[in-house]
């Protein structure tokens, strides 16, 4: 596979809001019909979008938190299943640059540059907490490792070019092993049946004795040894993603509104666009977008200013930032796409027009991780000072 690189942050823009507006067009119909978007992803990679935070000195556009933010927000307006595939990309792109080798980082940045997608196999279902991996890395006598385990909500490693799975290695530590989709003893099983986000194929991953060179595992626990802002980056994505749907969700009302709805009888207006109450509730849920936006620019601006000279306090603003941003973004989205239909009217609630997908989208997604977790950070910082742990989840 070939890719474009791309050169800056504005052509990174560029290319996303042009990528959005194409994707707009049959995204309710990929949703209706489950079809898949693998002609959507294989365009993103061609794009040259997912490797924009390759390093400068490895060849790439190097973007800002700023940057990758508006990213997803501009995709996730169009389409809350597909802006959500390549967010654990971007997470595992920030594993090598932290963690790898100058070797792993040269190999991996140049597979990324020319297009190749990174998946995710971490979450395991059935165990304590989220945070309760049992997958295990076992090595063998030649230095290699074997990799055994069942991983569930695998987000985009249907479409992967390598899955970065996250296991236990004998000293109980985490680590990251990168394997091929191919691999053997490694299946992907498209079994994601959610309600909302759909077509992100988030289904099971097995691996069954699955073969790993030592150069492909990436020491991950020690992310969380010092200042990190890993957890920020990966929920700043997330609240982009929230945004973005919350987003679409309004415009999408609006447009439906203007074209399609009738007014009340009593408002006496010829339009339900002049109707003064619609008027008044638009305005209302256009302050939340616009609050969930300001949060999101004003998170990713403060992970930017972390990432030189990094310390516990800059990583625990940025922290925080992100968090208040998660958390808003979480509740405009879920509220705004259920607004659409007060605004718009029995018409709306037609299936055929599909417009409940906004709502199944921000809810599926919003459950990701708990906003009042990341309420009660906020608070204890606030009011004590206490910074956030660094678990990676805020």
């Amino acid at each position: 596979m070939t890719a474009h690189v791309i050169a800056d942050d504005a052509e990174a823009l560029t290319v996303a809001a042009a990528l959005a507006e194409e994707f707009r067009a049959g995204a309710s119909a990929r949703d209706a019909e489950r079809r898949l978007p693998h002609a959507e992803v294989d365009k993103l990679s061609a794009s040259g979008l997912l490797a924009v935070t390759v390093p400068a000195a490895h060849g790439g556009a190097d973007v800002g938190a700023l940057t990758l933010a508006e990213i997803f927000r501009l995709l996730a307006s169009a389409d809350g299943s597909l802006a959500q595939i390549p967010q654990s990309h971007f997470v595992y792109v920030n594993v090598v640059r932290r963690q790898g080798t100058e070797e792993q980082r040269k190999f991996f940045f140049a597979e990324v540059l020319a297009g190749r997608r990174f998946g995710n196999a971490q979450s395991e279902a059935g165990t304590r907490h989220v945070q309760d991996i049992r997958t295990r890395l076992t090595p063998r006598p030649d230095g290699s490792y074997v990799l055994t385990g069942v991983k569930h909500y695998a987000t985009g490693a249907l479409f992967a070019d390598w899955i970065p799975v996250l296991a236990r290695a004998e000293d109980d530590e985490l680590h990251v092993a990168y394997v091929p989709r191919d691999a053997p003893g490694l299946t992907v099983i498209d079994d994601w049946d959610g309600m909302g986000q759909r077509t992100t194929a988030s289904g099971t991953v097995r691996l069954d004795a699955v073969p790993v060179p030592a150069d492909r595992v990436l020491p991950h626990h020690l992310t969380f040894r010092g200042p990190q802002l890993h957890g920020a980056v990966a929920q700043l994505l997330h609240a982009a993603i929230d945004t973005g749907i919350a987003g679409g969700a309004l415009a999408e009302a609006a447009a439906f509104v203007r074209t399609k709805s009738r007014p009340w009888f009593e408002s006496g207006t010829e339009t339900a666009a002049e109707d003064p109450l619609l008027i008044q509730r638009f305005g209302e849920l256009a302050l939340r977008v616009r609050a969930s936006e300001a949060l999101l620019r004003e998170a990713a601006r403060t992970v930017d200013a972390a990432r030189t000279g990094l310390t516990d306090d800059s990583a625990a603003e940025a922290s925080i930032a992100v968090a208040a941003a998660k958390a808003h973004a979480a509740d405009t989205a879920v509220d705004v796409a259920g607004a659409l239909f007060e605004v718009a009217g029995t018409r709306s609630a037609l299936d055929s027009l599909n417009l409940h997908r906004h709502w199944r989208d921000a809810r599926t997604h919003t459950l990701h991780d708990p906003a009042r977790w990341k309420i009660q950070h906020i608070g204890r910082y606030v009011l004590n000072g206490t910074r956030p742990p660094r678990h990676g989840l805020l």
